[in-house]
This record gives structure tokens, sequence and C-alpha cells, in this order.
């Protein structure tokens, strides 16, 4: 099994996970709860399933981009859990566990396709997101990156194709992008029962970090811009 820990938002979530998917799952909304709540969920999950940390595959955690001090959290401890143990660790980007995370509900209300684009969107500050761009697939096609939302956001892919906005940053997004096939899934919560298949497709393929070395993937160092007009580089989308 492995546990997989999310702490790059406002909600702490813990999922124990299996082959065939999520086998329990602890989460909190509760407002600076991470630091209190994290260690408690895993210690919780961990004794019903009747395991020891060392009986674990490997320990995986959200990287970011997100909260700097939720992502702080969240990788101290699982780095604590995967030196102790001597168990693998692996690192999901926070835009590819939200991509899994859509439910089915969701992708069902908003008639997500297979030619429909996802666009996970993580609030930095004022005007300000962490996005990137995948395929319903989960394939990515843009690279996650800081930018100042604009009119021209998005302006890289032609407007006949759908594109589903989500996530917390999305939602300040509303008055500002306005183009055709444009929608925007308002319901969505982030949670760690998204990181089940991007985890254990990384364990499969020995993708590791460093217990030692490993820092979270904060993106504070990229300046924001506005974006450019043109096609996604590398990559041809039927207009």
């Amino acid at each position: 099994m492995i546990i997989c820990l999310e702490t790059s938002g406002t909600v702490c979530s813990v999922a124990l996970c299996d082959r065939q998917g999520v086998v329990a799952l602890r989460e909190s909304a509760e407002s600076k709860s991470h630091a209190s709540m994290l260690t408690l969920f895993i210690d919780e999950l961990l004794t019903d399933a009747r395991l020891s940390v060392q009986e674990l595959e490997s320990v995986a955690v959200s990287k970011g981009p997100g909260s700097y001090t939720g992502l702080r959290i969240g990788v101290s401890v699982a780095k604590g859990l995967a030196y102790a143990a001597s168990i693998p660790l692996i690192a999901v980007e926070t835009t590819l566990s939200m991509v899994y995370n859509i439910s089915d509900n969701i992708r069902q209300k908003y008639g997500v396709d297979n030619e429909t684009l996802l666009a996970p969107m993580i609030d930095a500050r004022r005007m300000e997101v962490y996005y990137a761009v995948y395929r319903s697939d989960g394939m990515k096609i843009k690279e996650t990156t800081a930018e100042v939302v604009s009119e021209k956001t998005f302006n890289d892919i032609p407007e006949s194709v759908k594109i589903l906005a989500f996530g917390d940053g999305a939602a300040k997004c509303r008055q500002v992008l306005k183009r055709k096939n444009l929608e925007f899934a308002g319901e969505f919560r982030i949670s760690a029962a998204g990181m089940y298949k991007p985890a254990y497709d990384s364990f499969a393929a020995g993708r590791f970090e460093d217990v030692a070395y490993f820092e979270p993937f904060y993106l504070k160092d990229f300046i924001a811009t506005t974006p450019r007009e043109g096609f996604l580089p590398g990559k041809q989308i039927a207009g």
C-alpha cells in the first residue's frame, strides 16, 4: 500500500491506497489544520488497517505548487516517514492529482470527453494563479506555470476546443476569462484521493525522490507573466 499526503491547499487530506484504488481517506477543511491533523490522520489510517509504516510500499506527497506553509508541512512529514521506515518517497505534482481527482459526476455534468482540455488552477495571490493544461486522460500539454490571469489566458488554444477550468484559482478567473467553450467547475475540492494513480504509476516506473534533498515545487522563483498568443509549443490541436 501507498499512503498519500495532500497539504498543498486549504484541505488536509490523507489517503491509504492499494493497486485497486483508495482504501481509506481522512480529510479536514478546517483552517490551518495541517500541522495538527496530518500525523493524526496517518496514525488513524494505519491503525485501522493494522499496518505499520514499515509495511507501506511508499509514501507519496503532493509536491506543489500551492501554499508554501502547507507544502512544507506535507513534505517534511513525508520525508520523515520515508526516512524512518526506509521506504521510497514519491512526489506527485498537484495539478496532476487535481486532474485525477475530478469525479465522474463532474465529468458528466460538464460533458468532459476525449477532446476536452482540463485546466487545474491554484490560487496564488491577487490575480495570479498556478495552472497547467492536460488532456482528459492526464497527458500534460502545457507545463505548470505562474501567470497573471488576463483575457489572453488560453489564447494559445483554439476557441473551438472545450476547456474545463477548476480549482480554487478558477473562481477568480470567471470575470476576466470570456471565451467560447470555457466552463468552470466550482464544486471541485482537492483531495489525496486524486494521487492514487499518479503515485502507483511512479512506483511502477521507479520514479522516486532523494529523501535528503527533495524540496517542494514552489514556483516561487517564477515571475508571473501575461501569456503570449500562439499555439502550445510542439503541440497541434485541431481547431
